[in-house]
């Protein structure tokens, strides 16, 4: 593809973690890259369609930054200033907890051409190849997609909220915040819905469990789960016919074995 001198940020989403989870349109933007800045979630093999770019990891994990967010949005306009087309790979969906709005408001202050690719957010793809439908009829009607850390590193008070209601819940980055969720659900309801936790999503090094409110804390121990993996709380766990093994009345003995077993689906 015909590479540009012209200042340009395009955000991209780069899906959830699996190579082939990315869309035709994102793989020709990469192909048409000066530079790419990339994000700690995203499967470096992608940055192979990246051929005649200039590739710097400008990743965020808990507690670790390469580039703190201010730093990542200056570096976004020097670099297309010098260079051309700068292409910000962020894992997942950039709209979905990525700050993709962010970064375009502040290139085009800067008078930076901008565009957008979406991605697979994990809160969409990740339940889905694990056969979990967010939405089933006379099971789930809606579902909420909440953080677990909000800017002030806070569980974001819409958790409080989504536990009284019916709707599926998916929460991503609220591992370190997974004792206060269970809390709250503990305190806002009495059954004791499904949880299933994956690790990892769509990636060949994926991890779940899955369980109920009561139990999940005590298996996420057990299986050594931590992040990145996202929460999926709702009664469409339990329909998901891939993981109803786990919730079988079996013996004791057996039922201890489906919880702890991690099913390759």
């Amino acid at each position: 593809m015909k590479k540009s001198n012209t200042p340009k940020l395009t955000i991209v989403g780069a899906g959830p973690g699996d190579l082939e989870l990315i869309t035709i349109k994102a793989i020709k933007v990469l192909q048409s890259a000066n530079v790419v800045l990339y994000d700690a979630l995203v499967n470096e093999e992608l940055l192979q369609y990246a051929t005649q770019a200039e590739i710097i990891f400008v990743g965020k994990r808990f507690g670790c930054h390469a580039y703190s967010q201010n730093q990542i949005n200056e570096l976004i306009v020097s670099m297309a200033k010098r260079f051309g087309h700068v292409v910000r790979l962020k894992g997942g969906d950039p709209f979905v907890f990525g700050r993709g709005s962010e970064e375009i408001e502040y290139a085009e202050k800067f008078d930076l051409e901008t565009a957008i690719v979406p991605g697979i957010s994990s809160a969409l793809g990740v339940p889905a190849t694990n056969g979990i439908s967010l939405t089933q009829r006379k099971v789930s009607e809606s579902f909420w997609v909440i953080t677990g850390t909000t800017a002030n590193h806070k569980l974001s008070t819409d958790v409080a909220l989504a536990s009284k209601s019916s709707a599926t819940v998916v929460i991503l980055m609220g591992m370190n915040k997974l004792d206060e969720i269970i809390s709250i659900y503990q305190n806002n309801r009495t059954d004791d819905l499904p949880v299933a936790i994956i690790q990892n999503g769509t990636k060949d090094t994926e991890k779940k469990v899955v369980g109920t409110i009561n139990s999940i804390a005590t298996l996420v121990k057990e299986q050594q789960i931590s992040s990145p993996a996202i929460i999926v709380i709702g009664e469409v766990v339990r329909s998901t016919l891939k993981l109803r093994a786990y919730f079988q009345e079996e013996s004791v003995e057996d039922a201890f074995v489906f919880q702890n077993l991690d099913i390759a689906i």
